[in-house]
């Protein structure tokens, strides 16, 4: 079973480490400007292996409880923006990796039921 809740920042910790890694930490900059607005759900789409996972992966090492990720982000743009350590590790974060769901069925009520039992 998977962690759901607050899961950490090995992730993203990997991928920056990655040769191949490009910061795009910026866009934690933007979801910090909206947390708490009425524009505070943000829908990432973009095309397959363009970095959406890894993106994740980002904001639940930057915004999680469960993890300390100020060496993670220090070198990165976002270390250079106001608000920066406002909301560094000061939430609670529930990461679903829809994949993982996908990979099971196809069939909307079974992901949901998936999901559910998964979650609860």
């Amino acid at each position: 079973m998977s962690v759901y809740l607050n899961p950490g920042n090995k992730s993203f910790e990997i991928a920056i480490n990655s040769e191949i890694y490009v910061d795009k930490s910026l866009l934690i900059e933007y979801t910090n400007k909206v947390i708490n607005t009425n524009m505070q759900y943000v829908c990432v789409s973009r095309p397959r292996r363009f970095g959406k996972s890894t993106d994740a992966n980002m904001l639940v090492a930057y915004y999680s409880k469960g993890c300390d990720s100020l060496k993670l982000f220090d070198n990165l743009k976002i270390s250079e923006t106001e608000l920066y350590q406002k909301h560094l590790n000061q939430h609670n974060v529930i990461h679903l990796n829809m994949q993982d769901f996908l990979s099971e069925t196809y069939d909307i009520e079974k992901m949901i039921q998936l999901v559910n039992d998964s979650l609860i």
